[in-house]
């Protein structure tokens, strides 16, 4: 069984507290739904180019918007690590919304399939690995981890699922979250994908357990701002089989917390500039087209025309807004086009 070792310390419990009191504050504040869908593909952005630099993907941020806006025709695998990870984003989000989502084995291996669909081969992509692996020195090459034996990787996974699974109501949800972010990268599961598998999987730990980060903020973002700490503080170096009854998880608890506190900051400062962009905004027109779906059930360019006096290429820039905030649908093609409520 895996009971890991750690200290609830001043400075892990003040974290903690902090971050209750900062949760608190914005589900008390009320924003438009609009603004927190802006935020929410914002975040997506930021989450989707903050994991893969982590793990060595060289495009900027200003590309990584392009690509998520107009999927590329040739897409190199630097591109494609940005869309698998952006698409299992939207994947786990909708699950959660459904409340379809808990963590288990299944769906870890479903993450890391997205994560790598089309950068691994199929007997790698959605599998435990069935090779050795090590761990190298990114600046030096020089080998510093040796992760656990295949044989191991099923049992480590499940005991640390059926940790987090059984002690939901003993132990508070950010140190589960926490334990579960470090001891899935010491298990190091699959050929590839490791990290940004585990990302994803705490986030969603971490929302079904009801610190919903997954929407509107990017904890991604923390750690890539200092990449070498991140990996000092989540790994651990030499043989795992030498470490594994010495390995505290303190020093990454209090670490993890300080990261969500640094995003939750990030996110109370910038909601109210998201509430006064024209991106978020909605005019009269827009209101009138919405309304118009909710009555009709859908709207097509020639009902819209008879609502207001814009211009058609206007009109059309009106249904790509909404259509980018995630409030319409787009139905059917060329003249027979029509929108529903998404």
């Amino acid at each position: 069984m895996f009971y890991p070792k750690y200290t609830i310390t001043d400075r892990l419990l003040a974290n903690i507290k902090r971050i209750n009191i900062l949760v608190s504050e914005l589900n008390n504040r009320r924003f438009p739904h609009v603004v927190l869908l802006e935020l929410e593909r914002v975040a997506r952005e930021v989450s989707a180019y903050a994991s893969t630099s982590i793990e060595g993907n060289p495009l900027p941020l200003t590309e990584v918007k392009k690509i998520l806006k107009s999927t590329p025709v040739h897409i190199r695998d630097s591109e494609r690590e940005i869309l698998n990870y952006n698409q299992a984003l939207q994947d786990l989000n909708r699950k959660l919304k459904e409340e379809s989502a808990r963590l288990s084995l299944d769906l870890i291996l479903q993450i890391q399939k997205q994560v790598m669909r089309d950068l691994l081969s199929e007997s790698e992509a959605g599998r435990l690995r069935e090779k050795p692996v090590v761990v190298n020195d990114p600046r030096t090459g020089q080998v510093v981890y040796l992760p656990p034996e295949i044989k191991d990787v099923k049992r480590l996974m499940e005991d640390l699922i059926s940790f987090v699974n059984s002690n939901r109501e003993a132990i508070d949800s950010l140190i589960l979250a926490g334990i579960f972010h470090k001891q899935m990268v010491i298990i190091h599961p699959f050929m590839d994908g490791n990290g940004r598998t585990t990302r994803l999987a705490t986030k969603v730990l971490l929302a079904e357990m009801g610190l919903n980060t997954f929407n509107l903020f990017s904890f991604e973002n923390y750690y890539n701002k200092n990449v070498t700490k991140y990996f000092q503080t989540v790994g651990e170096f030499g043989n795992y089989y030498d470490l594994t009854e010495e390995i505290d998880f303190t020093s990454f608890l209090e670490y993890f917390t300080e990261g969500i506190i640094d995003e939750l900051l990030r996110v109370k400062k910038i909601l109210p500039k998201f509430a006064a962009t024209p991106q978020t905004q909605l005019q009269t027109y827009h209101l009138k087209l919405l309304k118009h779906i909710r009555e009709e059930g859908f709207i097509n360019d020639r009902n819209y025309a008879q609502l207001t006096d814009r211009a058609k290429a206007t009109r059309t820039q009106d249904f790509k807004k909404l259509l980018k905030l995630g409030l319409i649908e787009k139905k059917g093609k060329g003249k027979a086009t029509y929108y529903i409520l998404k």
